[in-house]
């Protein structure tokens, strides 16, 4: 059976899909991006998670229930990898823009 979180991640990323393949403005394009990427940070999470799981900082204490720590390392990494993305879309985004005048992505007339 699938849990709560998976639906909920399945959905964003797919909702982020659709969104990448439906529209044609910059900014809903980003937003897309950034919804994917929620999306898998969500999966991440969920992937790692155990019930009345404890953090892997303690480690004394032998035959304790732990939550993964490399997901959690994965979820941290795609979080600032999202975040250089998302900067990187927006500033040629606000490029276009000047150069074309338009963020739709079916205007190719200049600017004058």
């Amino acid at each position: 059976m699938i849990s709560f979180p998976f639906i909920i991640a399945i959905s964003l990323i797919s909702l982020g899909f659709f969104a990448l393949v439906l529209k044609r403005n910059l900014l809903k394009l980003v937003m897309a991006v950034h919804i994917m990427g929620s999306g898998v940070n969500l999966f991440l999470i969920s992937l790692g998670y155990r019930e009345a799981g404890i953090a892997p900082i303690f480690t004394n204490a032998p035959g304790l229930n732990m939550v993964l720590p490399t997901v959690q390392a994965l979820t941290l990494t795609n979080i600032v990898i999202n975040i250089a993305i998302i900067a990187l879309m927006l500033s040629l985004a606000i490029l276009i823009y000047q150069h074309y005048g338009s963020l739709d992505t079916r205007k190719r007339k200049l600017k004058e």
